[in-house]
């Protein structure tokens, strides 16, 4: 089968990241090498790894960005990925939970041609009650909206295909695409619309894959409240907070 990478991207999170890689091992395609990419952790995420890799049923690699961002953690890994062979490339967050038939979805996907593909998010289930997933859902539908309407957006700025949502922590993208629109932006997130906007210049292959699902953690609700998190779905960043709970 074509050569796909996982990739995760992470920072400070043994208390999460055994709950993604449990849900990858999970995968009904689990024909896939997973690259963990640390940004400079000092807690045990690397340690939870490298336990994992043990029992894993899929090859498990890891690598250490010191430069700080998601992106530049991101972009380094996708790199080392295409350098040893990937060709399809997948990208969840260590705090997420991808459902069992996202690989085989993305890979599907993946294989229709050159192409970004956004998955669906919805929220962890352990994390939050009901309220708090229907607040999850309202955030995401309202970032959505946002990116349709924004006159930045808009095609008239030399985009190529029409803006639509594109969560970073379930996307999938071939190598050559990846490359070709010059990677990942190499700073803090959020990356996500960045990342995107350089793909409409270049193409109009982006496509939505509603059976790649990931449940989107919820912490972010916990440590930036309502506004905050707001801000950061409309791509305002979180206020007086941090730039990333990461």
């Amino acid at each position: 089968m074509t050569a796909l990478w996982v990739i995760i991207p992470a920072y400070q999170e043994e208390a999460r990241i055994d709950g993604a890689l449990n849900a990858l091992a999970a995968q009904h395609d689990r024909d896939f090498t997973l690259l963990v990419a640390d940004n400079g952790s000092t807690d045990a995420t690397l340690a939870t790894v490298h336990a994992f890799a043990a029992r894993a049923p899929f090859p498990v690699h890891t690598l250490t960005e010191p430069e700080k961002g998601v992106g530049s953690a991101v972009d380094t890994a996708f790199r080392h990925a295409i350098a040893h062979g990937a060709t399809l490339l997948a990208r969840t967050d260590a705090d997420c939970l991808p459902a069992p038939g996202w690989t085989a979805a993305a890979r599907a996907a993946l294989l229709t041609g050159d192409v970004l593909v956004c998955g669906r998010v919805t929220a962890r289930r352990d994390e939050h009650g009901p309220a708090g997933r229907a607040l999850f859902r309202a955030l995401v539908a309202l970032g959505a909206l946002f990116g349709r309407i924004r006159p930045a957006h808009h095609r008239r700025h030399g985009y190529l295909t029409p803006y639509r949502m594109h969560a970073g922590n379930n996307m999938a993208i071939t190598a050559a695409l990846y490359q070709a629109v010059g990677g990942m932006p190499r700073r803090p997130s959020p990356t996500d619309r960045d990342f995107l906007n350089r793909v409409r210049r270049h193409t109009t292959a982006v496509v939505r894959s509603p059976d790649m699902v990931v449940q989107n953690s919820t912490r972010r609700i916990r440590a930036y409240g309502l506004l905050g998190t707001a801000r950061w779905y409309l791509e305002r960043g979180p206020g007086p907070r941090p730039t990333d709970i990461r």
